[in-house]
């Protein structure tokens, strides 16, 4: 007999709002890359994790958790 389980997300999706909490675009992390949509956009643009690690770690502020 098998053991039923939960399949993870192949993605989270998470909207960007201002101060009005009117959105202004949306970022839906993958395994693999970061992906980006404007707020009325159809497209989606897309940066490896590879070149968002060096990119952030170039221009980057170095925070605490």
């Amino acid at each position: 007999m098998s053991v039923n389980s939960f399949r993870p997300n192949k993605f989270e999706d998470h909207e960007i709002v201002d101060g009005n909490n009117k959105v202004v675009g949306h970022i839906r992390v993958k395994p693999t890359a970061i992906l980006w949509s404007p707020k009325s956009g159809k497209d989606w643009y897309a940066i490896s994790l590879e070149d968002f690690a060096a990119y952030v770690e170039a221009n980057g502020k170095k925070v605490k958790k």
